[in-house]
């Protein structure tokens, strides 16, 4: 099947929803899908406000449908409801081809943080927006519950995977800071609530590891923390391998692909108990969760790394594809004289919600 992934976010962005693109398009390569991702690196972009690392396609409507119909796509997928999201969604209405979409950021709470934008403004619009979709795709079951109980129809899981084969357990001794090590990894920017965790106060070493708007500012309020700056590959695994704990203090993110890249190093998790962590992380054994981040982090000083590499193993690529796979609404090829799909799309079977389901379905 010839599947198109459509993305406002895309490489040479650095962030979970690239990460997970990326490897969800290699692994359907290699399943013999051929897989393309239409990203804002075929456009003219412009920054996008507050976000300036991000860039936002312009003029996108006729050049999309262009490259839409010249990729001949048999499942579409739209993963983000940015200027590129909108303009995939209209041209497969127009077309009357049904698409799937996901749910991946909270953009409704990341704007309130930066414009004070009420909350139900943009749920309302991400309502609308992925209410045509034949299915919505979400990481886990908490946020699967948590937007029905907002009106969101037709929501399926699809959950996130780590490569094992990169993050692994290494040499702790690659950093030389005094121990213990307690390690935030990701964007540094309001929404990921990275003054919780530079607030704390704990022994050893605090060590940021990324970069975003708020890295300058942060940097000169807190120069007893470590800010390394952005970190790939081998050297993001070796910085994940080498720290004792990976505190990760969002409310907001709908995963938290890092928790699963820090256990896969046998590094355990501290979080808040908030969807994302309680459906990633067992408390009390790949990490802790409490509403007091300093005691989880303390706490997960305990832990056994061979239990929290052990877990990471569970969550493989080619199975999650084969969720993603399984997912996707396939354009029909029995259509009527205005392009319209003339047979219904069967909804995959009803998957159930629950607490730590994730875990069991993983």
């Amino acid at each position: 099947m010839r599947i198109l992934i459509v993305s406002d976010a895309w490489r040479p962005q650095t962030n979970g929803v690239v990460t997970t693109l990326s490897r969800t398009q290699n692994e359907l390569e290699k399943a013999g899908h051929p897989t393309f991702v239409i990203g804002p690196d075929r456009f003219r972009t412009i920054p996008c406000p507050t976000y300036p690392e991000i860039s936002l396609a312009l003029n996108t409507n006729s050049k999309l449908s262009h490259l839409i119909e010249e990729l001949q796509p048999q499942a579409i997928h739209i993963a983000t409801e940015g200027p590129l999201g909108l303009a995939a969604r209209k041209w497969c209405l127009r077309h009357g081809h049904p698409f799937t979409t996901s749910f991946h950021t909270r953009f409704p709470e990341y704007i309130k943080l930066r414009t004070g934008l009420p909350l139900g403004v943009g749920y309302r619009y991400l309502r609308w927006f992925h209410g045509a979709s034949a299915r919505t795709m979400v990481a886990t079951h908490s946020l699967q519950k948590e937007l029905s109980s907002k009106g969101f129809k037709n929501l399926v899981l699809w959950p996130r995977a780590v490569d094992t084969h990169l993050f692994y357990p290494r040499d702790k001794n690659f950093l030389k800071q005094p121990r213990p090590l307690f390690m935030y990894v990701g964007r540094v920017a309001v929404e990921k609530n990275i003054r919780a965790f530079l607030r704390l106060q704990l022994p050893g070493t605090k060590i940021v590891v990324g970069d975003g708007p708020q890295l300058d500012k942060l940097s000169k309020e807190y120069p007893e923390v470590v800010f390394t700056g952005v970190k790939k590959g081998e050297e993001l695994a070796s910085h994940f391998a080498a720290a004792d704990v990976l505190v990760f203090p969002s409310h907001t993110d709908t995963f938290g692909l890092v928790m699963l890249e820090a256990m896969a190093c046998g590094v355990p998790v501290a979080a808040y108990p908030v969807p994302g962590p309680i459906d990633v992380v067992i408390n009390g054994e790949t990490g802790y969760l409490n509403e007091d981040l300093a005691a989880a982090a303390l706490s997960a000083l305990s832990l056994d790394p061979h239990r929290c590499r052990a877990y990471a193993e569970k969550f493989t690529w080619p199975a999650i594809t084969q969720q993603f796979l399984h997912n996707l609404a396939p354009i029909s090829t029995q259509q009527d004289g205005k392009g319209r799909e003339t047979s219904p799309i069967s909804p995959p079977t009803e998957q159930k919600s629950g607490s730590h389901q994730l875990k069991q379905h993983i």
